[in-house]
């Protein structure tokens, strides 16, 4: 009988499935779609003209059982060691032709990696918009936590982002990944190709398993970047003598070397000094490798500022390792 079925779901209907990573569409015509068909034939006796119908065909077509799974686009995502809420984004795709629920699985055992992440409570989050929709994609507020047995319907041809919340262990260190994988299968049921669930599609229609086996699995990965900054300030003293002592009116000239230590960024980097008490600014004095910088607050990157407290700030925006040491320097005179 199964093979009897899925000829006449053949002949009924043309099978279209176009799975691309962010391109997937559904299969064919609705599930549930009753299709009829009545042929005639057109005669003449004599003078007269008839006309003579058959008795009329009917199929309703069957639901097909596919979905997609997408990796995040990052192939690997950035974390600090013991880190929580770090975030994984998937995206679900329901290429079946009638609307379905699936089960979301997670899976930190991995081979092949250094560490294994540590699922949150919850865990898998799914957005309660079309994955199309604007703004879609962002991990915030309005995801709703998968209960398993209760998971979203998704209609043909819809896809929602689905994210994957994991802890970082402590004990990791720069450089070691660790691998998540999400797996969704039709709460239908799943199998092999042509697999029927009787009865169980669209209006009581057959559920057949389709050419992704109605599951599908994606990966993960996240990378370790342990990036540090460091700070290493020096001081050289002339005074007024012609000589290094810290004398009534001697200029301090301070020299701070900026360094990233690690292979991740350090973003949005600002530098900070205040000017020390019992000192006033010297105009002009600000440095930045070696490149004067204005005391405004313009363009550049520098600026003192008398007030609330005399002080500088150097903005050194993303810093790595590769970016070299940052090196600031500026001057005051002892009152």
């Amino acid at each position: 009988m199964k093979s009897l079925h899925f000829s006449a779901l053949s002949s009924a209907v043309v099978l279209a499935l176009v799975i691309g990573a962010n391109n997937a569409q559904a299969v064919g015509v609705a599930a549930g779609t009753p299709i009829n068909n009545t042929a005639t034939v057109d005669f003449t006796v004599g003078t007269v003209t008839s006309t003579a119908s058959s008795n009329t065909t009917s199929v309703t077509v069957a639901e097909i059982l596919d979905v997609v799974v997408t990796a995040p686009t990052l192939l690997q995502t950035p974390v600090a060691p013991g880190t929580n809420g770090q975030v994984l984004r998937f995206r679900l795709d329901n290429l079946g032709n009638g609307p379905e629920a699936f089960r979301l699985i997670l899976d930190n055992a991995i081979g092949g990696d250094n560490f294994d992440p540590v699922a949150a409570s919850p865990s898998i989050y799914m957005e309660t918009g079309s994955c199309v929709a604007p703004g879609a994609g962002v991990f915030d507020g309005t995801d709703v936590p998968v209960v398993p047995g209760s998971e979203p319907v998704l209609n043909a041809d819809e896809c929602r982002y689905v994210f994957v919340v994991n802890n970082i262990p402590s004990s990791v260190v720069d450089g070691n990944t660790g691998r998540s994988t999400l797996t969704a299968e039709a709460r239908t049921g799943s199998g092999t190709q042509g697999q029927v669930f009787a009865g169980q599609g669209v209006g009581g229609t057959d559920a057949v398993v389709g050419v992704t086996l109605a599951d599908d699995v994606a990966q993960g990965e996240y990378l370790v970047q342990g990036v540090t900054v460091t700070a290493v300030k020096t001081q050289a003293v002339v005074d007024t003598l012609g000589g290094n002592r810290p004398l009534p009116r001697a200029t301090i000239t301070y020299s701070i070397a900026v360094n990233a230590v690690g292979t991740g960024t350090a973003t949005g980097s600002a530098f900070t000094d205040n000017i020390p008490a019992g000192t006033t600014y010297v105009t002009g004095s600000l440095t930045l490798n070696g490149t004067p910088l204005s005391d405004a607050a313009d363009l550049d990157a520098g600026v003192y500022e008398a007030a609330p407290v005399a002080r500088v700030r150097v903005s050194l925006g993303n810093l790595t390792q590769a970016g070299g040491t940052q090196t600031i320097q500026f001057a005051v005179t002892i009152d």
